[in-house]
């Protein structure tokens, strides 16, 4: 009977598989219990215990509110949010600038398309943490004081201190407005599925209502303008030189790898689909993004999943700037507490869950882009 099993091909493969993962769960197990013997026997505490302990240190800049009387734990946590939130914003604004570079490098005004390729050698052949130094020099050694800070728009400042911005604030009831808001959109997705065009166009304008009226009943917003007091400004919303400078090279960087990701992908469609918009008589933009760009994508995503990939371990460059990401917690706990194994091990599992839930949504989408044939 084993030998019929064996030479069955897939409980054959089954079954190396199975046996490969648990060599490897193996040596990790074998490779955590030495270090702590060998840790134990030098008198160094192993574990993550010290998550529940006070952290008494700063965070400069934080999405999610942070003390320095929470844990270690919760500054994880914070610097988890940090990491994601640069992440998402650098990913969605540099597949903007990296689309709009890409078009320009493709027009047919040599000026425009040889200097955009100048450009893109220019940054492509340049070190981020290079950029991203070259832009923090500038936003901290260039820039006015606060007295003589640059005031482009009304309520918008910029000076040393950083980027000033009128703010609105939801009041106390924020965060369960935008569940309800999360709430009804998916509701609103679901039932949508499988139903006649008029009965979506039902469900789409009950979904607006009823966010209307959630905003009306349960927001008390409150809109806040920064202005000049003493040294510095209060009120508002303020973006750091520090997030500045990491977002402007962050953006930058990525940008100009995803424009030949695009451009290259735009190139691989055939010129027959040019000519077929043409003879339809579509002009250039809607040829380009109703008949071109949604084939190109088919060549697209694949290439593009790893720049998202490569942008989200780029972001723990920012310590560079003294922007307190993930990395930046890890390296002042491992100060704190000396527990360099545990806070390593955070971090390695932090990136590995974005990058694979990145991946996951990345081929997602490629699946459901992909030509299907029959």
């Amino acid at each position: 009977m084993l030998s019929t099993l064996w030479d069955n091909r897939r409980v054959r493969n089954t079954a190396l598989q199975v046996l490969l993962f648990a060599a490897f769960a193996g040596l990790l197990y074998w490779l955590w219990s030495n270090t702590a013997t060998n840790l134990a026997a030098r008198g160094i505490r192993v574990g993550f215990d010290y998550l529940d302990r006070q952290a008494n240190f700063p965070i400069s800049e934080s999405v999610l509110p942070y003390d320095p009387s929470d844990t270690f734990g919760w500054a994880y946590v914070v610097g988890v949010a940090n990491t994601a939130a640069i992440s998402l914003i650098a990913i969605v604004a540099s597949t903007i600038a990296g689309l709009l570079i890409a078009l320009v490098r493709l027009s047919r005004n040599p000026l425009a398309s040889n200097m955009a390729a100048i450009f893109v050698g220019g940054v492509r052949n340049m070190p981020l943490i290079v950029q991203l130094l070259f832009w923090y020099a500038l936003a901290t050694t260039l820039l006015p004081a606060p007295r003589l800070a640059f005031n482009p728009l009304p309520g918008v400042y910029l000076s040393l201190r950083g980027l000033y911005l009128p703010s609105l604030s939801l009041g106390s009831q924020g965060d369960m407005f935008i569940a309800v808001v999360v709430l009804v959109l998916i509701g609103a997705a679901i039932l949508r599925r499988g139903l006649p065009v008029a009965l979506r166009s039902s469900i789409s304008w009950g979904a607006v209502a009823a966010i209307i009226v959630a905003a009306i009943t349960l927001l008390e917003p409150t809109f806040s303008v920064p202005k000049l007091e003493g040294f510095n400004f209060v009120g508002g919303l303020r973006l750091s030189p520090e997030f500045a400078a990491l977002m402007l090279g962050l953006v930058i960087y990525t940008a100009v790898f995803i424009s030949e990701v695009i451009r290259g992908g735009i190139e691989a469609v055939s010129r027959g689909q040019w000519e077929a918009g043409r003879a339809l008589g579509l002009p250039e933009r809607q040829t380009m993004f109703r008949i071109i760009i949604p084939q190109a994508l088919r060549i697209i995503i694949p290439p593009m999943t790893s720049q998202y990939l490569s942008t989200v371990k780029n972001t723990t460059l920012a310590l560079a700037v003294g922007y307190p990401e993930l990395g930046l917690v890890v390296g002042t706990v491992i100060n704190q507490t000396g527990q360099a194994i545990e806070s390593i091990s955070i971090l390695l599992a932090v990136f590995l869950t974005i990058s694979i839930a990145v991946s996951i949504f990345m081929n997602w989408y490629n699946a459901h882009v992909a030509l299907v044939t029959r």
